[in-house]
């Protein structure tokens, strides 16, 4: 990313339009400059979040199945990007690049050339194919600009996936809205990630409508030293730091898609953890459903700073009595 060459008045305007949710505007992008400008600031942050689901998926061991794949509402294309990459382009037969936007189309699809010349990189044209196989179903930060009618569709889609992986801000709206997708497939899919579980989430039972489920993703190392992010930072008025996100993975066949660490009875830290002096409260969610629990230093050290310190929170197996934590081990062992 070089500061010197972004055009910050389309990339205030992208900005705003995105944050004014929306769902009756037009295409965000005017210009291929456009789309590069986004690609190289804002594009990258959210790739910055696709990189900790997929080393979450990495850890769980699962791959995706064999086949194509197709980014729905693929903006520049950063989501697509990041999954061939982190899985290989050798292991999927096209990429689909779909978007309301020619420009956007066009634009993904040149840059996934680049990145993987034998990968057959094909634009969509603004409409899915109904007889075309989706195989693996890639979304990224669409929910808050689609209309119930493109939500529907958006559901037809993904119901003939073979595996989807989606990644959305990680606001209440979205995670709730990303929920109610989760029960209306679960049916038909396994879920992955991020739950522990396939059962119910805990977020849809009665008295739990104030919570939502976000986790943060770690920046890369080298962004700190970066004096043209540290500037692009100040100019667009953003924490570099803060990344916020709420993700499904779902499989019609999980098993098929190689070997799962087996997540059962492990729980997941929801959000980031309360510190006090000498105990951390956390939300809690795993296969029994929310609870809120107090993690105390004195016995569970381990699980306490890893809390504090580590902004990818890590999955544990836990026991607890009442709401006091009791025994905290690091799931899988050795992470």
């Amino acid at each position: 990313m070089n500061i010197s060459s972004l055009d910050w008045a389309a990339l205030d305007r992208i900005r705003d339009a995105f944050l004014a949710r929306d769902a009756r505007r037009g295409a965000y992008w005017d210009s291929t400059s456009d789309l590069a400008c986004y690609d190289a600031t804002f594009g990258e942050r959210i790739g910055w979040k696709w990189d900790a689901v997929l080393r979450e998926l990495k850890l769980r061991r699962w791959v995706p199945p064999p086949g194509p794949v197709l980014d729905f509402g693929c903006g520049s294309g950063i989501a697509g990007r990041r999954v061939v990459a982190a899985f290989g382009a050798e292991r999927f037969t096209s990429l689909t690049l779909h978007d309301r936007s020619p420009l956007a189309e066009d634009f993904a699809a040149a840059r996934a050339g680049e990145l993987f010349p034998g990968l057959p990189c094909i634009r969509a044209g603004g409409v899915v194919d109904d007889m075309a196989p989706v195989g693996t179903l890639v979304v990224s930060h669409v929910l808050n600009e689609l209309p119930e009618a493109g939500r529907r569709a958006l559901r037809s889609v993904a119901a003939r996936a073979e595996a989807i992986v989606w990644v959305e801000p990680g606001t209440h709206a979205d995670s709730r809205a990303l929920l109610a997708f989760r029960e209306g497939l679960r049916g038909s899919f396994s879920v992955v990630a991020p739950c522990t579980h396939g059962g119910a989430c805990g977020m849809a039972s009665p008295g739990n409508e104030r919570h939502w489920c976000h986790h943060f993703a770690e920046p890369p190392p080298s962004l700190y030293a970066d004096s043209d992010w540290t500037r692009f930072a100040q100019r667009a008025g953003i924490d570099l730091r803060s990344l916020p996100y709420s993700f499904l993975v779902m499989a019609k066949d999980p098993a098929a898609s190689g070997p799962i660490a087996d997540a059962a009875g492990a729980a997941r830290i929801i959000g980031r953890a309360d510190h006090m002096k000498g105990f951390a409260e956390a939300l809690v969610c795993d296969d029994s459903g929310l609870r809120e629990l107090m993690l105390q230093k004195r016995d569970v050290p381990e699980a306490f700073k890893s809390l504090r310190d580590e902004v990818e929170t890590p999955l544990f197996r836990l026991r607890a009595e009442g709401s006091k934590v009791r025994q905290a081990d690091r799931w899988p062992e050795g992470r």
